[in-house]
């Protein structure tokens, strides 16, 4: 038995031997070109790393992931056939990345950076708009959970755009990408701002995080600067295209084909209403189909507004209320808040908009757009609530100190903040007007409907 045993023990070592030399071979490989890769050495990494990628692909996921940076820098330092080959071979690296790791390569992830890889290079790869865009289509279509870079979500959009001003998309297939699209960005917009809230406290002011908390906040703000500026250029391309008077007809052709369809009537609702086009009788016929077919919050604030506008202010704010008791989420209610607060204050009710917009910041601990609306509407009163020269321009001290909590509280914000507070700060009183009242460091209470106090700065 005993001699058995030993004869099993050396077959064991003599027919592990080789896969043990072969392990030893690629984690020195593996090693190598890693380290190059990390000293940013990409081209004597390439060797080493097409070696081990051809030998033994499921060895380590880094073969995937430093090749790369291998072929990006290829890619970039290449031209002509040679930078085809190259762009051809990160597709192909996708594709294994796929096959030997399937469960950490997302579809929707890989093939968006396949297609914007191609749309990138479509000079060169010779593709033209309609090819580039059924790939992105495919993609977004297969696995749109995570599709979710922003630049390639602009790119999807913005080539859409472009066949349908070459008059090979029709406006209602433009029209229906772009709520795609536009709801797309905003689901990712609610996710991340309800992931960095949980870091928040209830001023909105960010709470002692432990390190990979704070990699964590950075990144979800990283994203959420991404999808404003992308949300901003999906409009800006959009452009007059989807004005009132392209709107209106459209909706008013299809309004019979879809009148029992929901999300047909929301979308032609909430888009006739961002485009300023409720004065319009076809808007007051969709809301009040929506509100009978599928009544929600949304069809409750467009009611108040139609409310408004025939002048029965109490009826629209009863309906604007029910409107936020109907919602319950709260960054979808802290929306709402917010567009009722904008049109009282477009109504000139500041009061009543400022109540709104501080609701709506405590769904929201990161809506820094709604200090920056109480800010204009204080430095908008300055000169109905001072008693003199001097405290009516205190009252831009008050609007910048507003501002900043905007860019506190909310890393989209930090730009327009900046700008609103040197802007505040340029009308309030100087150095000198200051010393010459005497006033340093006096507290000015701001009247009529502000009702804040405002120090005045120490020299």
């Amino acid at each position: 038995m005993k001699s058995k045993l030993t004869l099993l023990i050396a077959f064991l070592f003599l027919t592990s031997t080789p896969t043990i030399a072969q392990n030893e071979q690629d984690l020195q490989t593996l090693s190598i070109f890693s380290e190059l890769v990390k000293s940013k050495n990409y081209s004597a990494a390439y060797t080493p790393w097409m070696e081990l990628r051809n030998r033994n692909p499921k060895f380590n996921k880094a073969i995937f992931v430093y090749g790369e940076r291998i072929l990006d820098h290829k890619i970039d330092n290449s031209q002509g056939d040679e930078k085809i080959n190259f762009i051809n071979d990160m597709l192909k690296l996708w594709q294994e990345r796929k096959a030997v790791f399937p469960n950490i390569t997302p579809n929707g992830t890989y093939m968006a950076k396949a297609c914007q890889l191609e749309y990138d290079h479509r000079e060169i790869l010779n593709k033209s708009n309609e090819v580039l865009y059924a790939a992105f289509d495919k993609a977004y279509t297969t696995d749109p959970k995570t599709f979710t870079n922003p630049k390639s979500l602009y790119t999807y959009f913005s080539l859409i755009v472009d066949l349908y001003d070459s008059q090979l998309k029709t406006a209602q297939q433009l029209f229906s990408k772009y709520d795609d699209i536009s709801e797309k960005i905003e689901f990712e917009v609610k996710n991340y701002t309800k992931k960095r809230n949980a870091f928040l406290d209830e001023e909105g002011q960010v709470k002692k995080l432990s390190p990979k908390d704070a990699r964590k906040l950075k990144s979800y703000d990283s994203y959420l600067t991404a999808y404003d500026q992308i949300a901003g250029s999906v409009d800006t391309k959009l452009g007059a295209r989807a004005n009132c008077e392209n709107l209106i007809p459209l909706y008013s052709k299809d309004f019979e084909e879809f009148k029992n369809d929901g999300i047909w009537l929301q979308r032609a609702m909430n888009r006739m209403y961002a485009k300023e086009c409720n004065d319009d009788p076809l808007f007051v016929k969709i809301v009040e189909q929506k509100n009978a077919l599928e009544p929600n919050a949304d069809t409750a604030f467009y009611l108040g507004i139609l409310k408004d506008k025939a002048g029965k202010s109490s009826e629209a704010l009863n309906y604007y209320n029910q409107a936020v008791d109907l919602e319950s989420d709260d960054f979808e209610k802290s929306k709402i808040l917010y567009k009722i607060a904008t049109n009282l204050k477009k109504k000139g009710r500041f009061g009543q908009a400022r109540t709104y917009y501080m609701k709506a910041l405590k769904t929201n601990q990161s809506m820094g757009r709604a200090h920056l609306a109480i800010a204009a509407m204080y430095a908008k009163s300055a000169n109905d609530c001072g008693n003199d020269n001097f405290s009516k321009r205190a009252v831009y001290w008050l609007a910048a100190s507003e501002a900043a909590k905007a860019g506190k509280i909310d890393p989209t914000m930090k730009k327009n903040a900046s700008k609103s507070i040197a802007n505040y700060e340029a009308k309030a009183p100087t150095k000198s007007e200051i010393f010459s009242s005497g006033r340093a460091g006096q507290v000015i209470k701001v009247e009529c409907w502000i009702q804040r106090s405002v120090t005045v700065p120490s020299l």
